[in-house]
């Protein structure tokens, strides 16, 4: 089966598995396990702030961000496309008491600055209005199919935040693909938010886990909310220590997903009955749609699993396809072979 449903499905490297010595394994709760300790002073190293914390999800730590930022009652600004907004089950509003507030997501996956002006009360002495406390950025966007926030934009949006006294998220799970595409540290990226939330899973390759990277006294307060979701954990070196052979190794061979993405796309834009815009594919993500109308979205799906292929549809009649560590070449080439024999 060649799997393109999403990068979560990598499996860990060999190293990974044996990279675990449990002479180093200690309680994280005490403050005690080398790896975990040794993966967050890497992690805040990487994004120059000052600190930083493991969690076993993504979902958790975006969550955690939120209400580490923003007080019960109070407004997150977020797109309307967002992971954090369609994909993490409203946990703002359940657990931290705080509203979402969708803006428009441009095509590139910004938010305009216009628009989130207007989700400002105008008189913020007014009790009628829940006031804003946290812009939510996400970097590349996953909907708007692996587009990477512009470097000028980041710039433009950290000002403004700074002038209304918001800080930012950024939504970072594909975070080392951005920095890939760009050519410049992740560093680069981050100076221009407070918080920033990334996968050692997906493209990365390590089996679980996400990392929160932010200010000192931001973390502190991350680690009592962390512990409070139940996200509290003990031997975590289990999953530290995957994380710091991912970071170490797997980083700078995302651009062969980038280049296999690519390829797929051109090869998809030439299929007839496929339709594939290959200048919007930037990272590892390509959508695709079916135009043929001898084929419904879930028949073409399921006609590619029958093939050994999987895709999934993500909203709009699209079908996303995501690169990885665990397709070459040659699973593409394979892929695009299996959709030329459907579409004959």
């Amino acid at each position: 089966m060649i799997e393109l449903r999403s990068d979560t499905f990598t499996l860990p490297t060999k190293e990974m598995l044996e990279a675990v010595n449990p002479n180093y394994l200690g309680d994280d709760i005490y403050g005690e396990d080398s790896y975990v300790l040794e993966l967050e002073r890497k992690a805040a190293e990487i994004f120059d702030k000052e600190a930083s914390i493991l969690f076993p999800s993504g979902t958790m730590a975006n969550l955690t961000a939120i209400m580490a930022h923003s007080p019960r009652g109070s407004k997150v600004i977020v797109g309307n496309e967002s992971d954090i907004y369609i994909y993490e089950a409203g946990g703002a509003s359940v657990c931290g008491g705080i509203i979402y507030e969708p803006i428009n997501t441009q095509e590139d996956g910004r938010l305009l600055v216009q628009d989130i002006e207007r989700a400002i009360p105008l008189n913020k002495e007014d009790p009628q209005f829940s006031l804003p406390s946290l812009i939510c950025i996400e970097n590349p966007h996953n909907r708007m199919g692996g587009r990477i926030l512009p470097l000028s934009y980041l710039k433009e949006m950290s000002e403004y935040a700074r002038s209304k006294e918001l800080p930012i998220h950024m939504d970072g799970a594909r975070i080392f693909n951005a920095s890939q595409a760009l050519n410049v540290e992740p560093r680069v990226i981050s100076e221009h938010v407070d918080s920033l939330q990334f996968c050692l899973s997906k493209g990365l390759s390590a089996p679980i886990g996400s990392m929160l990277v932010g200010n000192k006294d931001f973390i502190l307060k991350a680690r009592r909310i962390r512990k409070m979701l139940g996200g509290g954990m003990r031997q975590a070196g289990i999953i530290a220590r995957p994380g710091i052979v991912a970071l170490n190794n797997m980083v700078s061979r995302l651009k062969k997903d980038h280049e296999n993405a690519e390829k797929f796309g051109i090869g998809l834009s030439k299929i007839p009955g496929i339709e594939c815009n290959v200048e919007k594919i930037e990272t590892n993500i390509v959508f695709f749609r079916v135009i043929d109308e001898r084929y419904s979205l879930i028949e073409f799906i399921k006609l590619a699993k029958y093939n050994n292929l999987n895709i999934d549809e993500l909203g709009y009649g699209r079908i996303r396809a995501v690169t990885h560590s665990g397709i070459d070449s040659e699973d593409i080439e394979q892929a695009l072979t299996i959709i030329k024999k459907i579409m004959k």
